[in-house]
């Protein structure tokens, strides 16, 4: 089942995708379960899809989750995953720009896997971390990898506004070969199964649960796969992920 969060007549509203429209929910599924208003709104008349998902709380990411990534970044994979936060003023929608910010001479784009948590998770073990899995959407971890490399630290060179697009929907199930394509103006330049990961979405859940509680509507970035570039003004990037759907975003310096 996949859910988008849209703009429709001045308001904001919840839907299950339904072949060519939009099956509008009572609310935000996250807190509201799928009751149906009875409207369908058809996708031609949607004002835009927007990020899916705000998270309330945190966008958790994991670094150098694929061996492949680890060695062009010069280091071995992690033995456990590698966290680190990115606030929730960095998502932007399918369509937004992402923006430059005048304090870096080099972003890139790193496309993901996001995992939207579904219920408060706790030392939550890996045989139950589906359990607490509400869905799944396309991320790209937009990165200001001068900075990167300058502060010895990730906050502010993955912390920007518009360095977190999520999108189109949120897609409840995942298939386990799905795999990940990301193209700067249409050409490729990473493309992985998500099975490659060196931690895979239960450990992480595990993982990151043991240190700090996940809620409902937190996000899980799961790491990038290798191919990693530099994106300027005037480039578009898409990140698309097997039955999940395509995050297209326009790149603009700042004003």
């Amino acid at each position: 089942m996949k859910i988008a969060r849209f703009s429709h007549g001045g308001s904001i509203d919840y839907g299950i995708v339904d072949e060519d429209a939009l099956v509008v929910l009572a609310g935000d599924p996250l807190f509201a379960g799928f009751d149906t208003t009875g409207e369908r709104v058809p996708l031609g008349k949607v004002g835009s899809l927007l990020a899916p998902v705000i998270p309330r709380s945190k966008v958790v990411a994991v670094g150098k989750n694929y061996r492949e990534h680890a060695a062009e970044m010069g280091g071995d994979a992690p033995e456990e995953p590698l966290l680190f936060l990115k606030p929730n003023t960095a998502v932007i929608g399918l369509g937004d720009p992402i923006v430059i910010p005048p304090q870096s001479e080099r972003v890139d784009f790193e496309g993901e896997l996001a995992v939207v948590i579904g219920k408060i998770a706790r030392n939550v073990s890996e045989a139950d971390a589906a359990g607490h899995i509400f869905g799944y959407t396309v991320a790209n971890d937009v990165t200001a990898r001068d900075l990167q490399e300058k502060d010895g630290q990730w906050t502010r060179a993955k912390g920007f506004d518009t360095f977190c697009p999520l999108g189109p929907v949120i897609e409840t199930e995942l298939a386990p070969d799905a795999v990940l394509r990301t193209r700067l103006n249409g050409e490729l330049k990473q493309e992985a199964p998500i099975s490659d990961m060196v931690h895979d979405i239960p450990s992480i859940i595990a993982y990151a649960s043991s240190v700090f509680t996940l809620l409902p509507g937190d996000v899980i970035l799961t790491g990038t796969p290798s191919g990693i570039g530099r994106m300027t003004a005037g480039d578009t990037v898409e990140v698309e992920i097997d039955g999940v759907g395509s995050l297209v975003n326009p790149v603009r310096a700042a004003k």
